[in-house]
This record gives structure tokens, sequence and C-alpha cells, in this order.
């Protein structure tokens, strides 16, 4: 019997302690993703679009509730046994019927697209064949104007992404991932076009930029640097040692004027690869397509840079946000392929003219 009531208490006391435990966690704040503030109840990673692409990016959500992204062609994937090979494709996905469609051919190697305010379809244009510019689309007459096509006399690297703010200023980046053209610019950089066609080159610090993104707030205006260490994808080798350089998510200051300073680094990824592109939700989170071999996919941030939420993915290039009932959903590209994943944010978008 002693030893029963000593068994007992030492039951009691652990009980007890775990009680007291119990409460101090109950108190202690959840972390974003265990509070399940970013992902809607039950989402999953959803696959879309599987129709023979070559690689997906740029995706971005038309005014007329479409979503559309571009089809990287790389002439050195696709060329047959006559030298042909595909020129680029937009195409357009249909979250009403499901249903893609090829919305333009070719596309100038079309990389990032983004919508301005009055509904019109931008596209940065890469190497390898492709445009090299920054056009602009009306999306009622379906006609297309160069707007960037040269800077200083001479043709752009690659351009890359496209952001644009509130003024009706676009910001684009311009790497060279590959491409047999020359380089003319002698910077890999970020550049800005006022509504009056004044183009003026605005970030030279950012290492090799390639998603650009402005904050809903219009203060800052976010870089990616992604520094693969050459400009040849499908001229080298792939197993051809490079010397990678700066792979970060940047924060710059945003001036009213449209010049940018850089602040911080947000998140270092060296010595793993860096990100492609990225968005913004309403209350101003990044969303990143992160290329990291050993973690792949959409990395959530607050504004600072903390981690709020990880979605694993194969390796993404791209993100967008729909519009209307899709606000809340978050379309993915990546490889030869469209996601989404259903969210319990708004995206942030233009506002309508």
């Amino acid at each position: 019997m002693k030893h029963q009531s000593s068994v007992l208490q030492a039951v009691r006391r652990r009980v007890a302690l775990l009680s007291v435990v119990v409460t101090i966690l109950s108190q202690l704040p959840l972390s974003t993703s265990e509070a399940g503030d970013i992902l809607a109840p039950g989402a999953s990673v959803e696959l879309v679009f599987d129709g023979g692409a070559v690689l997906t990016e740029g995706v971005a959500a038309g005014h007329d509730g479409l979503m559309y992204f571009s089809d990287i062609t790389f002439s050195h994937q696709t060329t047959d046994d006559n030298g042909v090979f595909e020129a680029g494709h937009i195409w357009k996905y249909d979250p009403a019927s499901g249903k893609t469609t090829i919305f333009r051919s070719p596309s100038g190697m079309s990389n990032g697209l983004k919508f301005d305010a009055d509904g019109n379809l931008l596209a940065a244009e890469g190497a390898d064949y492709g445009g090299r510019r920054v056009t602009r689309t009306d999306m009622k007459t379906g006609k297309s104007y160069v707007i960037a096509g040269l800077y200083e006399g001479r043709p752009f690297n690659s351009c890359n992404d496209i952001t644009i703010d509130e003024k009706g200023r676009i910001y684009f980046s311009d790497p060279r991932y590959l491409g047999h053209e020359a380089i003319d610019q002698p910077v890999m950089a970020v550049y800005r076009i006022d509504p009056d066609g004044t183009i003026e080159r605005i970030v030279t610090d950012a290492g090799k930029p390639n998603g650009v993104c402005v904050s809903p707030d219009q203060k800052t205006l976010y870089v990616v640097s992604n520094d693969n260490g050459n400009s040849g994808i499908g001229r080298i080798p792939e197993d051809t040692p490079a010397y990678k350089g700066r792979m970060a998510l940047l924060a710059y200051d945003l001036n009213s004027d449209g010049t940018a300073k850089f602040r911080s680094v947000l998140v270092d990824y060296a010595p793993q690869d860096g990100p492609d592109g990225l968005v913004v939700d309403a209350e101003g989170n990044l969303y990143v397509a992160v290329r990291d071999e050993t973690r792949p996919g959409i990395v959530v941030y607050s504004p600072d840079g903390e981690e709020l939420e990880y979605i694993e993915t194969e390796l993404p290039t791209n993100v967008g946000f729909g519009r209307g009932k899709e606000s809340k959903t978050l379309y993915i590209t990546a490889g030869k392929s469209l996601f989404r994943v259903r969210l319990k944010k708004e995206g942030y978008q233009l506002p309508p003219r």
C-alpha cells in the first residue's frame, strides 16, 4: 500500500507539472505558419496545366479574369533535325473552364508579364532569338507597341521581369542567362520607364537582377539577385564549374521621383541558389519563387524578411495572384506546368484606372 501511495503521488506531481506546461504553452504566440494565417484550410498545390510547355514563367492575371503566362522555348531544347525551333509562346488559362490555349505566338521570348491599370499586357522579352525589349499590348485591339527597345542606342541584355507603381511607372530587370546575342549593356541593371516614355537606369548594384516588385505602399522596390555565374545556359555543359555571385532578396527605398536606393539584404540564400520571381499580397507580404534545390518552393516573407510560410513545389520560376473571385488564389509557374494554391490572403493588384 505504501508503494502504491508513493507511485500515486508521483503521478499526481507529473500531471500537475504537465498542466502548468500546457498552460504556459497556450499563452505563447504561435508562429504564423502554425496559426494558419497564409494557407486556406485544406489547401494544397494543384496542377492546372501540363500541356507541353518548355519552361513556364511570368504568370499574371488579366482584367478579363484569365491567367496569362509565358512559355520560354529555349532554342537548344526545341530545335528539331532540320534546325527549326519554337519561337516562344504566351498561354492563357481560364479558371472557369479549366482550359488553356495559346494567346500569342511568337512571344518575342517573353518572360515576365504584368497588366497595367488600363488592362494592357506588358511583356519583358528576353534574348535567344527574342525581342530584348519591353512591349505593351492593347488587349482591346490586339496591337502591340515597343515601349523600351534601346538604352543609350544599344539593345538590352535580356529583359526579364516587370513591376508597375501606382503612378504608371514601369520597372524591369535586365540580366542575361542565355542567348547567342552580344551583350550590349555595360551592367545588369533595373530600369524605369516613365509615362512620357523616358527610360532611366535606376539600380546597378543588385548583382544579377531577376524578379522585381513594388510594395503596396509604394515605398519599397524589391529586387531579387540570382547570379548563376554565367550567361550561357544551353551553350556550356551543365556540369561546367561556375563562380556564383549574389543570391539574395534585396530591398530598395523607392523615392517619390522613381529613383531607388539600396536599403538592406532581406534574405541571403548563399551558398544555395536564390529566387526568381515574386509578388506581394495586399498586406505587403512577399511570395517568392525560391530555386534552392535543397528546399524548392514558394516562401512567404514579411516585409522585413521574416519567413511566414513555406509551400513546397518543384523548382519554381514565378508567381502571380488572380483577380476577382481568384484574388486569394496564388498561381505558380514551375517546370513545364502551371499550379495554383488557395490562400487566406488577397493579392495586391494595381488599382484599375
